[in-house]
């Protein structure tokens, strides 16, 4: 698998995974930037399950360092989709999972996605494997601080509960068609 000081893509049939360049200074940005957002900076909370919000919305410029890793997400998207990073508009929203959360089965094939990911800000050990589901075969990947992990936006997928007793902090990215 590629380390994470490199930006390779692994390609699987069901997914591709990458590393942040410099994964450890822009992760601690935004985790420095993310403690000292307060409840009125998240423009909306979507998903609520097992007593808590999964999706929470705000804007970029909230934690700046959220631009550079959607500017190397949208370069790998680009690849993985053969398409100009300005082609792309993309979304995304951050995921705080608690000790004993989980992540409900679901996909993202609600609109005009075209490709679907999600980056490890912080990820405490034991804190929930991402699951692909294809068919009846389950593919875990176990997640690490500063990777990313894209899939087909009708790909079934789920988080197994964090068994640590800390926070996980990932960014949920969609892609579509159209400039930003």
């Amino acid at each position: 698998m590629a380390s994470q000081n490199n930006a390779t893509l692994v390609a699987n049939s069901l997914f591709h995974t990458g590393f942040m360049p410099d994964a450890i200074e822009v992760n601690r940005q935004i985790m420095e930037a993310y403690l000292l957002l307060g409840e009125s900076d998240f423009l909306k909370r979507t998903h609520f399950f097992g007593g808590r919000y999964e999706n929470l919305y705000l804007q970029r410029e909230h934690i700046p360092a959220i631009g550079i890793v959607l500017q190397q997400a949208e370069k790998y998207a680009g690849t993985i989709l053969e398409k100009l990073p300005s082609q792309l508009r993309s979304g995304f929203w951050v995921n705080n999972m608690g000790p004993n959360s989980v992540t409900t089965e679901h996909n993202h094939d609600e609109n005009d996605e075209l490709l679907s990911g999600v980056y490890y800000v912080q990820v405490p050990r034991n804190s929930g494997d991402l699951n692909i589901i294809d068919q009846n075969r389950r593919t875990l990947i176990t997640p690490a601080a500063g990777m990313f992990v894209f899939f087909a936006p009708s790909v079934l997928h789920s988080v197994d509960i964090n068994n640590s007793g800390e926070r996980r902090i990932s960014i949920g990215m969609n892609f579509g068609p159209g400039m930003r």
